[in-house]
Parts: C-alpha cells; structure tokens; sequence
C-alpha cells in the first residue's frame, strides 16, 4: 500500500509512538485525522508534520469520544488505515493495583480499539485495500513479571488482531499487530526504574513508528522489533 493520498486516522497522535507515526505518514504524503486527549499535544503534534491535518481532542475511552472520531472520518467519506497506538502501561506488583487503575487500563487498552474498529468498520469497506492497524507490545507475547495486567492487555489486543484478520480476510480488510519493545515515550518515564534491572533494550519512537509504517506498506500481519526480543517471542511459541 502506498499512504500518499490515503486517509489514516492514528489514535493516542499527541505524543511518542503516535505522534512519531503522523510524522512517518505525513511524510509519505497520507491526509490524517489524529486523535489524542488533549488538544495543546495535538497542536505540536501537527506543527513538525507540515501536512494537512484534522485534530481531534477526544477520549477513546468514552462513547463519546469515539462518535467523535466516527465523524471525523466519515466527512472524508471513507477510512483507508486506522492505528489503534493509544494505551496506557501500568506496572508495579499486580497487588497495589487497584480496582480503578485496572479499569482504566483494559478500557484503554483493550475495549476501546475493539470499539473503534466496530464502529469504523463502514468507513473501512467504502476504501480501497483498507487496513487496521494494532500497536500491542511484546509482552503480549510474553508475559513479565510486574507487567502482568498490562501484558494481559497486550495478549488480548494480540488475539483480538488475529481473530479479526481471519474475520475480515474475505472482505479485503487487512490487519496489522504491531509489537514494539520497550520504547523512549512520556509512558515509560512510569517503570523507568526496571529498565535496568531487566536489561529493557530502548527504542526511539521513530525507529518504532518506521518499522510500522513498512509493515503496512507491506501489508504485513504482523511487525515484531529486531534483535533477541523476536526470538524470544518464537522460543515462547514453540515451547
């Protein structure tokens, strides 16, 4: 798929990973429509892209929100590629968790994209070679000790991408579940103290937000990082 002319809405745009994607597809020419909770991180999401641009402040989380974002993207009369990017990372011992913190999270993390991707799905048929695109992690592959409910996030996406690509495969709609490691973004400085007690492998946002953009270029079913992190998801696979 080539983005120059595509219509792409990315979901958590102001900052880090996503605001490194609208940046990536900005560059190769695709319209956005960019989505994040605050308006003034939106702004300065929009500033280095240089590109034509709808912002839209809205929480994902909230019906709301996401009939925002339905509207958004139905003035462009149809929706080439959706990034799910918007999650929250929790992580600390499982039992200083509380009820609200991990409401939060699945809601975030997992109910959300599953709405979205109902909701846009209309929008997503009107294209032409359509696809959805998951940002997981992989420790939705793998699960790690004081990331369990977010790893347990992350596995759900993962299955979630995988049913839905056997589900909309006859329809022409792709999917893409993306799984970066640990990466430099506003959410990490929240377990910057196990970075080097587990020996956390740090990816720039725009090394992460490249490797996406050419899955979906490619229209790959999945994009995994480079290095041991990849082998260790195969070796948890196969055993």
């Amino acid at each position: 798929m080539r983005l120059d002319g595509r219509r792409v809405l990315i979901t958590g745009a102001g900052s880090g990973i996503g605001r490194a994607l609208a940046i990536g597809c900005a560059a190769k020419g695709a319209h956005l429509i960019l989505a994040g909770r605050r308006q003034t991180a939106l702004d300065e999401t929009l500033l280095p892209a240089g590109h034509p641009a709808i912002a839209v402040p809205a929480d994902i989380a909230s019906a709301g929100g996401r009939a925002a974002l339905h509207r958004a993207a139905a003035a462009q009369g149809a929706l080439d590629v959706l990034i799910n990017n918007a999650g929250v990372v929790q992580s600390g011992a499982l039992e200083m968790q509380s009820d609200v913190a991990l409401e939060h999270l699945f809601a975030v993390n997992v109910l959300a994209p599953i709405a979205l991707v109902r909701d846009l799905l209309p929008l997503l048929r009107a294209a032409e070679q359509p696809r959805v695109v998951s940002v997981g992690s992989v420790f939705g592959d793998i699960g790690h000790p004081l990331f369990a409910a977010y790893g347990a996030s992350k596995f759900a996406l993962r299955g979630f991408s995988d049913a839905m690509r056997r589900e909309l495969a006859g329809e022409g709609i792709g999917v893409t579940y993306a799984a970066p490691r640990a990466t430099h973004t506003p959410a990490a400085e929240g377990f910057a103290d196990l970075v080097e007690p587990f020996a956390m492998t740090m990816d720039n946002p725009e090394v992460v937000a490249a490797e996406i953009i050419r899955a979906i270029e490619r229209g790959a079913p999945m994009a995994y990082p480079r290095g041991l992190e990849r082998l260790f998801v195969w070796i948890q696979r196969l055993f």
